[in-house]
Order: C-alpha cells, then structure tokens, then sequence
C-alpha cells in the first residue's frame, strides 16, 4: 500500500517532468465525510485496505503503460528505490536505470508485456494498411514503428532501461498537452452545438424562428440564475466543503486538518483528482442534469478550470501536486483570504468570432468535399451498372449462341427421311452418298479400269448397289403401275 501511494506521488509528478508517470495509481476522487470525533483520534483505526483502481490516461498506450507499472511496484527493490528517489535524480533518468535490479521475474514479465504491445502495434499498423488499400503492398513495420516513441522498437523482444525512460518521458509529454487538447476538443464543441442552433433557425419560419430564439434566451438566463460560486480554492470555498461534505463547524476550519482529511490515499500531497473532488459543491450550485439549461459538457469543463486555476496558485515547484507545505503557504496569502470573483463559462465564451467563422468555413470545406465525394462514388456507380448491363447483354448473346449451336449440332445426328412408295417404304437414295470413286473401287478390287470400263462403272456399280439392298435395278424390275411413273422420269431427265 506504501508503494501505490508513492507510486501515485510521482505519477502525477511526470505530468510536467517528464519522469514520474511511472507512478499512475489513481484512488477515488471524491472525500468521504467523516464525524467530528473522528478528527479528535490521533491514530486512525486499521481498516483492511480497498483495492486501488486504475484510472484510464486517455493514452493509446494507457492498458500497456498500466501493466508495467503493476509489475514494477511488484518488485522490492525498485520500490525502495523509488521511495528514496528526489525529482531531480528521477529527472535525469536515475531512477529508469534501477530496472538493472530488478528481479528476474519481474523483467520476465515485463519482456512479455513488451513483446505482446508490439505485435499489437504490428496488428494496427497493418490493419490500417489494410483500410487504406494497401492490401498488396509490403508493409515496413520496422519504418512505422518510429512513430511510437515510448518503446524501442529496434529490440521488440526485451524490457530494457531505455523502454521504461521512453515509456516515462513520452507519456509525460503527452500528458502535458492532454489539458490542451481537452480544451480545444471543447471548444469545438461548443462552436458546433451554435451553428447546429443556426442551422435549426434556418429551416424555420420568421415566428417560429422568433420563438425559438426567445426560448434560448429564457434558458441562458435561467443558467445564469445560481448562488455566488466561491473563487476555487479560498477560504470561503474550503469552508464551505469543510462544513457541508464534511460536517464540521466553519468557526473550526483548519487548513492542515482540512488537508489531510481530503488528501484521500494519506500521500502527503493534493493530485488533480483530489483537487477536482473540492469542487463538486461549487458545480452543483451552477449544473444540475435535470435542468433543461444545464450542459454536463460544459461542468467537466468548468472542473477542470477550476483545478487549473488552484494548480498554477499553489503549485509552486509545478510538478502537478499540491505539497501539504504548498498548501499551508497558500493559505496565508491574500488571494486566499481576499479572493476576486470567479467568472463562470457563461460569462467567458469558449471561442471568438474569428474562430467561430473559421469554424464555419472548414465545416463548409468539409461539405463540399463530401458533396464532391459522393457525385464521384454517384459516377462510378452509374459506371458500374452500365457495364454490368453490357455483361448481362453479352452473357445472354453467348446463351443464344450455344443454344443455336446445340440445335445445329442435333441436326448433324438426325437419321435420313424415308420415301414412301405404294406398298414398300424405301429409303430415299443417293448415288453419290458413300460411294467410292470407281479408280479407288477398282484398287480395291485389285485391278486397274481402263477409259472404256470407267465410262460404265457408274452405271454398273450402281446396279450392283441396288441389287445388294434388294431394289429394283431396271424399270421393268419395278412393280405394276410404277414403270410408267419411272418412264416419264426417265424422259424429263
């Protein structure tokens, strides 16, 4: 439990140093409300010990970052180290060269942690690839892996001292622009929920338009109407959460017991969450969800103000956490005693008129190119539809081409019509079908025709074929009453 409270110390130190987001353990943000006896006892009862949870960084890296330092804390030695470690040493890296001395198990560990976070590097990397159309291409992850600075990717196999420093500085660094960005992303939200609100104007009428406007500004003024907000921390605004969350007389306040009362995990020291934790009664006097004019956006904005405001007065060596000392110190200035008003949201806009129409016109740029985009996807469409007609036209042009050449091919098979004559059905004949030429007949028989054999063997060789197949080989063979049939044949030809 030590560890985890050092370990929280300095993690919050690393969001300006660069060096101590090594200690992330988060416990609760808000203060438990204690009885007035409770500050009588000078020792605390034992009480068995609440796990502490993690809380997200908002880091790609967040679960990979946590689980090292799981293992970290795990080890004797390193947590020793850690304890007697000032912020000077750990800025200049002395503290990520104790990793040398850290149990063989412990950096058994940690290996894998590393190995299993670049594969996942390896596996986003290519899916991303694979989104971009790039399913074909070479994928050079040693290349791409540059661009994660909290690891050394050129030993993707080992936890090395140059791993954890990496891991410290790189998340330092964009911890420290996590505000910033926080900021900006609101910013934006708040110019797009006004030109949503102008936009909703333009599809009305003039008197619904009216009616519209009118109610917005009843909302604006019924968000106005609240209690006087207290100057984050001052007096009158730590005694006001000493006697409300806490019970306690407002005649009784006392700094150092009001401090270690709400340093929560007993570190000696102020985090950003425990420091947001004070301003719960302050935002409740401005935001309530159920209220139609209140923006819960807009109060998580109005948290972290306020802790910034407290973090740049008190935080005097800006190392992110608020020293019982720096709090003492705090609470005999001025400013604490003799506060100035603080200025709500509503009477500080998030963003200026130049932003606001930059805003306008990159959303409108945005349009446009999703307008251009579309027509393009249209083109191609229409593209796509016209050649599959063309192939649908083709496909069916083959099917009646193979259909014809079917029938034909049916047709090559059929058996010959017959010819039917008066009391027998003979075949229709053809002297020429399947009939050898006479020189090649004549070879075949083993002799050769000379010019006066070959006139007749026509004639012969037809007589014989058709005394082979039983037909009649002159016109007398053939029956009554077809001789004269055959005669007039004979003589038209």
């Amino acid at each position: 439990m030590m560890f985890r409270i050092h370990f929280k110390m300095c993690r919050r130190r690393a969001l300006l140093t660069g060096y101590v987001l090594l200690m992330i353990q988060l416990l609760c943000l808000e203060a438990v409300p204690i009885s007035i006896d409770k500050i009588k006892v000078q020792e605390a009862e034992d009480k068995p010990e609440e796990p502490v949870a993690s809380v997200d960084t908002g880091l790609h890296y967040d679960r990979y970052l946590r689980e090292v330092i799981d293992f970290l804390e795990k080890d004797q030695h390193f947590r020793e180290k850690l304890h007697n470690t000032d912020m000077d040493e750990i800025k200049q890296g002395k503290l990520a060269k104790e990793l040398d001395f850290v149990s063989h198990h412990i950096r058994t560990k940690l290996d894998e942690l590393k190995r299993q976070e670049v594969n996942r590097l390896r596996t986003l990397i290519k899916a991303k690839q694979d989104l971009e159309g790039g399913n074909d291409i070479a994928v050079d992850h040693q290349a791409l892996l540059k661009q994660f600075e909290y690891l050394n990717h050129r030993n993707p196999h080992t936890f090395e001292v140059d791993d954890l420093d990496r891991l410290i500085r790189t998340a330092t660094k964009d911890l420290e622009n996590y505000d910033k960005e926080r900021h900006e992303e609101f910013k934006r939200y708040e110019m797009m929920k006004e030109h949503d609100r102008q936009e909703h104007l333009k599809t009305l009428d003039e008197e619904e338009r009216k009616k519209e406007e009118e109610h917005y500004e009843e909302m604006r003024k019924k968000h106005a109407d609240h209690p006087k907000v207290n100057h984050p921390g001052s007096q009158n605004q730590l005694k006001e959460v000493w006697e409300e969350a806490d019970g306690l007389d407002p005649e009784d306040f006392d700094p150092k017991t009001f401090f270690n009362l709400h340093d929560t995990n007993g570190d000696g020291f102020f985090d950003e969450q425990e420091l947001e934790a004070l301003f719960t009664k302050e935002l409740e006097k401005i935001y309530d969800p159920t209220n139609e004019e209140d923006d819960m956006v807009e109060m998580e904005e109005e948290r972290l103000r306020m802790r910034e405001h407290v973090m740049n007065e008190v935080d005097s060596n800006k190392d992110r956490l608020v020293s019982l000392d720096e709090f003492l110190v705090a609470t005999k200035k001025k400013e604490f005693l003799e506060p100035d008003s603080w200025e709500t949201l509503e009477q500080n806009q998030a963003y200026t008129d130049e932003e606001m129409r930059e805003f306008e016109e990159h959303l409108a740029q945005q349009e446009h190119d999703l307008n251009q985009k579309s027509a393009d996807l249209q083109k191609q469409k229409d593209e796509l539809e016209r050649q599959q007609e063309q192939l649908n036209a083709q496909k069916i042009e083959l099917q009646q081409a193979v259909e014809h050449m079917e029938r034909l091919k049916s047709q090559k098979v059929e058996h010959p019509p017959e010819v039917l004559v008066e009391g027998n059905a003979i075949p229709e004949m053809h002297p020429l079908d399947n009939q050898l030429h006479p020189e090649q007949e004549a070879q075949q028989q083993g002799h050769q025709l000379t010019p006066d054999t070959y006139q007749d063997a026509p004639q012969e060789h037809h007589n014989q074929d058709m005394s082979q197949q039983g037909l009649p080989q002159t016109h007398q063979d053939l029956p009554p009453g077809h001789q004269e049939v055959a005669q007039g044949q004979h003589n038209l030809s």
